[in-house]
């Protein structure tokens, strides 16, 4: 009876130093994602970065506003800025975690949008837009013979596109020309949150891009798409706000842009 009471404590001390050894190189090999630590930055700060809900958030500083995924150990980001800032969200991302951007989707082709690419060619390797926003891209770069500062998608679609970071399902769609002919709407489907670009302009007018096919009609109806598409839970991105307005809105504020 001794003999086995003594083997029955070792067996259990063993177990539980197993477990707390487990537990140990877990917490020690793995950042746990805090979004609190985003409030370290200085309400003076140039750039702002907020978490929004679930697995999402964004950043503004110069340019249309970019959409940010971090779900586990990976990551993804909606629109580049600049390469200035997409430094200055890396900064904020290796906050968070500590992978690399596993995908990068640009909304549209526009500098604002998509000149922080060439920031992130090593490392990522999926590049999503529409097929029409790719080509739009390159014959800009063609014509000012700048291909050197960009840097291409090289994934496309032609009308929805289905991907995942970590636990959060994306789907892409494209409801036809509005502020160009290749915008694409990205909705992160376990947060509910939609990154529209610059399909809306929260009350500011907007930029129409007649040579890369705006279509003022249409985007009216890609509007009334995109409110009947998502429910009424849903966030919204757009690419930007006029002055004292938020680029995070809702379908009232789609609305009054309509």
């Amino acid at each position: 009876m001794y003999n086995e009471r003594r083997k029955f404590l070792q067996d259990s001390l063993l177990g539980a130093s197993g477990l707390l050894l487990s537990s140990y190189l877990l917490s020690s090999c793995t950042k746990k994602i805090s979004y609190d630590m985003l409030n370290s930055i200085p309400e003076d700060s140039l750039y702002k970065m907020k978490h929004i809900r679930g697995n999402v958030g964004y950043f503004t500083e110069k340019g249309g506003t970019i959409g940010w995924i971090t779900s586990g150990k990976k990551s993804g980001i909606i629109d580049t800025q600049f390469p200035d800032q997409i430094n200055n969200l890396l900064t904020e991302m290796k906050k968070l975690t500590d992978e690399k951007i596993e995908v990068v989707f640009n909304t549209h082709h526009h500098g604002d949008h998509t000149a922080g690419n060439i920031v992130l060619k090593d490392l990522c390797k999926k590049f999503i837009a529409h097929e029409n926003s790719f080509t739009n891209q390159k014959n800009a770069a063609l014509s000012k013979n700048e291909f050197d500062k960009i840097h291409l998608p090289n994934i496309t679609f032609k009308e929805e596109y289905k991907t995942k970071i970590g636990s959060e399902s994306i789907k892409c769609y494209y409801f036809g020309a509005g502020h160009t002919n290749g915008d694409a709407i990205i909705h992160m489907q376990e947060s509910n949150v939609v990154h529209i670009g610059d399909l809306v302009f929260n009350r500011r007018f907007p930029y129409i891009d007649k040579g890369s096919g705006a279509n003022i009609k249409n985007w009216v109806v890609a509007l009334d798409k995109i409110k009947s598409t998502f429910d009424n839970e849903t966030i919204f991105i757009c690419g930007h706000a006029g002055q004292g307005f938020d680029v995070v809105i809702n379908k009232n504020d789609i609305s009054a842009f309509q």
